[in-house]
């Protein structure tokens, strides 16, 4: 479980470091950057919900960073139900993208592509007037919803050995309303 929470800090934070490169090369030279500030990483932590009946939660983790200028806030916990490879499992993550509103509309234009295959399906959703992306990978049984929240935050939920349709009940486990509210 260990690796497996390695790899998703990892994906996040590649995704973070995308969201603050292109600031950067936006401004000139000698003009300052204002760019918000990200929140501290325990103020997202109570977000993460408690696992739900019959599945275990490994403790919730977080981090704010400085990456080349910006902060970089994120939280994310592993959720599993039973034992063995082919367990269902659950993941949680939360990116503060406050650093780049340019990223955030950019991802989330890209989130209208509608696409649905043999191996698999993509497809825009809202979510609680919230827009979102979500994609099932047939044969790995890998499911990922993404949802921006508040223009903000990145609230990504994967499954692993689970119908795509229980992405639904992972992110009604999530206070939306009240991760928007958290400045």
């Amino acid at each position: 479980m260990k690796l497996k929470t390695l790899v998703h800090r990892q994906r996040f934070l590649v995704l973070a470091l995308l969201i603050s490169c292109p600031v950067s090369a936006s401004y000139a030279q000698n003009e300052p950057v204002l760019v918000p500030d990200v929140v501290d990483y325990p103020k997202l932590l109570p977000i993460l919900p408690d696992a739900p009946q019959g599945w275990t939660a490994d403790k919730p983790e977080g981090s704010t960073e400085d990456v080349g200028g910006f902060r970089i806030t994120n939280v994310h916990r592993d959720y599993r139900k039973g034992e063995g490879d082919k367990a269902p499992t659950a993941a949680i993550s939360i990116l503060d993208s406050v650093a780049n509103p340019d990223y955030v509309t950019a991802t989330t234009a890209a989130w209208n592509n509608n696409n649905e295959t043999s191996e698999g399906y993509s497809k825009s959703v809202t979510i609680d007037g919230n827009p979102g992306f979500e994609a099932f990978e047939n044969e790995s049984k890998h499911a990922t919803l993404w949802v921006m929240v508040a223009n903000r935050y990145f609230l990504q939920i994967e499954l692993q050995n689970q119908d795509p349709k229980e992405l639904q009940e992972w992110v009604k486990r999530v206070d939306v309303k009240k991760l928007a509210a958290i400045k």
